[in-house]
């Protein structure tokens, strides 16, 4: 039987060594400028193409060579493994993946073992979380060696398109403060309105965090121990004083599971006909309002505790503002004049240039 591959060398002196396929007529490099190494790939990847199944045997024996258990290590003792260093919120949301129905054709079989076809069934049976958390398996296993090269290459795994989430209106808010009976958790609602913390953040602030001189508060997030906090207005200074002055603001709400103030939310959202919305929508709707208001985005960034200026984006992805034409600036260009724009379409450092020519 003709051999697949022969060995081709690029350069007359010094060149590196080529597989040429004879079928594809592509050229691979070995990497190598050593002919015996190069001819010892060669015969493997001859051999490889001759007998895959055979080949695949030998280099498990290889690999169980220097790690006993590789070659009877499962799916599910990788999940059981990845969750040992994981705590809190992020060890619940773990338990929780690692239920998913769709992982059952995955969990007794040898990683090792493991085809591309395995991976693509789980993620057509699966969701956009069976997505997420299949490729952190992967991850977790190449990282720790329990894997040679990824089983499905990261361009091969289904783009993440997570459900389209919108804000929270003034309308809808005011319906659920209005129907709210208990005060705790109408507090909670308005104080989520006028500060834009997340759920577990809010829930969690002490009386202590709250400056009562000055009228602020700062707070460090749970989810990414970036500081938060800001001034507060008349509004929400109002609700603080409805609050405890010592221990926590909310001492019920902060006993509570997120997933169970969050179905207490979406409750008082069916009650009212409000669809689409979740605590997390707080969230944006306040980068939605800084945004549309010229609110400088640092502040808005620090208010919110985020880092990175793509995540505050990704949240006011909505509020785009006016933007002018390209004529309404070649008018005034031509003739000298100077456009004055609506500090809603500008950026802060627009509005601040702009300040700065009329001085």
């Amino acid at each position: 039987m003709k051999a697949r591959y022969r060995l081709v060398k690029m350069g007359n002196r010094g060149g590196a060594y080529y597989a040429k396929d004879t079928i594809s007529g592509s050229r691979t490099s070995l990497k190598t400028k050593i002919k015996r190494e190069a001819e010892t790939q060669i015969q493997a990847l001859n051999e490889s193409s001759a007998q895959p199944l055979l080949s695949r045997k030998l280099g498990l024996a290889y690999l169980s060579a220097s790690d006993p258990e590789l070659s009877q290590r499962t799916w599910q003792q990788v999940m059981t493994d990845i969750i040992q260093d994981k705590a809190g919120p992020t060890l619940r949301r773990w338990e929780i993946a690692i239920k998913d129905r769709a992982f059952d054709s995955l969990r007794d079989k040898a990683v090792v073992s493991t085809l591309a076809a395995d991976f693509l069934r789980v993620l057509r049976s699966g969701t956009v979380s069976t997505n997420v958390y299949l490729r952190r398996l992967q991850n977790h296993c190449l990282d720790l060696g329990w894997l040679p090269i990824p089983i499905l290459p990261k361009r091969k795994f289904p783009k993440i398109k997570h459900a389209e989430k919108r804000a929270i209106t003034p309308a809808e808010h005011q319906k659920i403060v209005e129907r709210e009976v208990n005060p705790e958790r109408r507090d909670f609602y308005e104080l989520c309105w006028h500060t834009g913390g997340s759920q577990s953040d809010v829930a969690a602030l002490l009386a202590e965090d709250i400056d009562y001189e000055r009228r602020c508060f700062a707070y460090s997030r749970k989810k990414t121990g970036s500081m938060g906090g800001m001034r507060l207005g008349p509004q929400a200074w109002s609700v603080i004083m409805n609050r405890p002055r010592k221990g926590p603001l909310f001492p019920y709400l902060i006993t509570v599971r997120e997933c169970d103030r969050a179905t207490e939310f979406k409750q008082r959202c069916d009650g009212l006909g409000i669809r689409g919305i979740t605590l997390h929508s707080y969230r944006y709707a306040w980068a939605q309002r800084s945004a549309d208001l010229g609110y400088p985005e640092r502040f808005a960034q620090r208010a919110l505790g985020h880092n990175s200026k793509a995540v505050h984006r990704a949240y006011a992805r909505r509020a785009q503002g006016e933007l002018p034409s390209l004529e309404e600036f070649e008018v005034p260009a031509a003739s000298g004049r100077i456009l004055t724009l609506p500090a809603s379409s500008l950026s802060a450092a627009a509005v601040k240039s702009q300040e700065d020519a009329a001085a």
